[in-house]
């Protein structure tokens, strides 16, 4: 079944498409659709079903439009804050190129230059190069978790290829924009994060690494993925909850890679226990 057949789509307004965080790195979020058209096996967004009347429906089936967004904006106090633009859906996701919402969110907030970061794993982000060059705070995150084509396409199945979002970091980079690389989530044993950064390396400025987060939504998907995938890391998985062991290890071996090569990064960690 295409997305298209099997998505629902509604427009609804909004009164306001800005929202204080109480994300480590933004001030502000800005989030142009509920929902997400990516359908992630691993995400835990969808917590955001039971507030906006979705309970029924499996997340990455629907998706509202906030066909107003722009039209909230008003004149921001945006002074040495931080505005995330994708916090719980993908502000380039496919609907994007059809509704053009986070474009208008853009052509809005260009007067007031707010401090500004852009977080997708889509290739359509490079579409708006020519308005994202006249920020001047601002960056551009790609989230990537395999460089193998199949396997992403199994956990992330409308997303961008991985090979599409390293070259729409390059094309960025070149056109003068900061860019980011969010290795994100970490899948033991099946994420190389030094093969990724090796690919990516010459054209962003910062690596993130996040680790996958196992929660009771997400739990099943991610385990039938594994059983398919490699049965034999299922007893890895499964532990992954209550032992924070794993992670406490890769995170210091992340740092020391990274210390050792140079490389500018941040890690954002969950260690252990289901959420």
């Amino acid at each position: 079944m295409s997305l298209e057949s099997k998505m629902k789509i509604k427009l609804i307004e909004t009164k306001s498409i800005i929202t204080k965080s109480s994300l480590p790195d933004a001030d502000f979020v800005i989030n142009p659709y509920v929902g997400c058209q990516h359908a992630c096996i691993y995400c835990y967004a969808d917590f955001m079903k039971r507030f906006t009347g979705h309970g029924g429906e499996d997340w990455g089936d629907f998706i509202d439009v906030k066909i107003n967004s722009a039209q909230t904006i008003k004149k921001p106090n945006f002074k040495e804050k931080t505005v995330l633009l994708g916090s719980v859906t993908d502000p380039y996701q496919p609907a994007e190129s059809k509704y053009k919402i986070t474009q208008q969110i853009l052509q809005k907030l260009l007067p007031f230059q707010p401090n500004l970061e852009i977080l997708t794993k889509s290739a359509l982000v490079y579409r708006d190069v020519e308005l994202l060059e006249q920020f001047e705070n601002l960056k551009v995150g790609i989230s990537l978790n395999t460089l193998n084509p199949e396997v992403s396409k199994k956990l992330e199945p409308y997303a961008s290829t991985p090979k599409g979002r390293i070259n729409t970091l390059k094309r960025l980079h070149l056109n003068g924009i900061k860019t980011y690389l969010f290795i994100s989530p970490i899948f033991p044993e099946i994420t190389d994060y030094k093969k990724i950064i090796s690919e990516s390396r010459d054209f962003v400025d910062e690596v993130l690494f996040e680790n996958l987060n196992i929660r009771a939504n997400n739990k099943s998907k991610i385990i039938g993925f594994i059983e398919s995938y490699n049965p034999d890391l299922i007893q890895l998985y499964q532990n992954l909850q209550n032992d924070s062991n794993y992670w406490d290890k890769l995170e210091q071996e992340i740092s020391n890679y990274c210390l050792k090569n140079e490389i500018k990064f941040k890690t954002y960690f969950c260690h252990g226990g289901s959420k």
